[in-house]
């Protein structure tokens, strides 16, 4: 055989070679395709994994007290007294993972630490007053075994009203609003239907509210598509429509249904844990926030959601 044949055989023979070796794209644990969450997707070997970079439980996309990075405008309505205020309302928090134990196909445990902040700021007021910000951390344990995932968590939030709307205010009574709960929900992906449930109950509170929640919602994320905007800028950007509600009804409420609706676009590249979201948002029921918890209110607003 001449040299030359040889260089063209090898040359046509490491191509085939390394194709068998090529490494698929990675998989963000949190946003299964369906070939992964199918059952009859081959078991592979499970292993460790030391500070992973996904979750195998999906962040809830409505819920307002999710652990995440947002900023967002909002139109607040204090329903008894019908007065309305323009607020700025914004989160920092994200969720680490410490240790999991998953196959290929993104099922196992994982074990993480949250933490986060939830900060209201009053627009209207000169200095643009701080009226409450929430503190958050807590030790999620999440699953997933095909389209099921469960989270289990265990976390602490205390609350704290500004300084500047105490002085504006000096009619509020700041009480020490701490508590540790324990909560447990159950998701399902259905294609591009998610559905979830579970509840809540205080262990400790300060001060002494009643202990139970119970938490539903719905999520619908239709099949994504290459973006049209900024495509010619960033390489393989996806876009995908999302709609989600979240519901919570607590037993200090007498059960009364607390509801967030959120809409809008959703852009990422695959492969990759980070994600923007423009979302809409609307939300009817008793004040998430704070020592607040007993006043009626009505927010409708937009936001920018940053998920790494």
């Amino acid at each position: 055989m001449s040299c030359g044949a040889a260089v063209l055989i090898a040359f046509a023979v490491v191509p085939l070679a390394s194709a068998e070796n090529v490494t698929p794209a990675p998989t963000d644990c949190g946003y299964p395709s369906t070939e992964t969450t199918r059952s009859s997707a081959p078991a592979k070997q499970a292993r460790g994994i030391a500070f992973p970079q996904d979750d195998v439980f999906r962040s809830l996309t409505a819920d307002p007290k999710q652990p995440q990075f947002v900023t967002s405008y909002q139109r607040i309505r204090y329903r008894e007294v019908n007065q309305s205020i323009n607020a700025g309302v914004v989160a920092f928090g994200e969720t680490f993972g410490l240790y999991g134990h998953r196959d290929g196909n993104c099922n196992g445990l994982q074990v993480g630490i949250q933490g986060g902040v939830f900060a209201q700021f009053n627009l209207d007021a000169p200095s643009k007053d701080l009226i409450n910000a929430d503190y958050v951390v807590g030790l999620p344990v999440t699953w997933r075994q095909g389209p099921f995932s469960a989270r289990v968590r265990l976390y602490h939030q205390s609350s704290h009203l500004g300084d500047d709307f105490l002085l504006d205010n000096p009619g509020i009574n700041r009480i020490d609003f701490r508590f540790e709960e324990v909560e447990g929900l159950m998701s399902v992906d259905l294609a591009w239907l998610r559905l979830y449930g579970g509840g809540g109950y205080l262990l400790h509170r300060e001060p002494a509210i009643q202990r139970g929640k119970v938490q539903w919602g719905i999520e619908l994320r239709p099949p994504d598509r290459a973006s049209p905007f900024l495509q010619d800028v960033i390489e393989d950007l996806h876009m995908a429509p999302i709609m989600a509600a979240d519901f919570k009804t607590l037993e200090e409420q007498g059960w009364n249904v607390n509801a967030n609706v959120v809409a809008g676009l959703e852009w990422y590249r695959p492969g990759s844990t980070r994600r923007l979201r423009a979302l809409l948002s609307y939300y009817h029921g008793f004040n998430p926030y704070g020592q607040f918890f007993n006043q009626k209110i009505e927010m409708v607003g937009i936001g920018l959601y940053f998920q790494f």
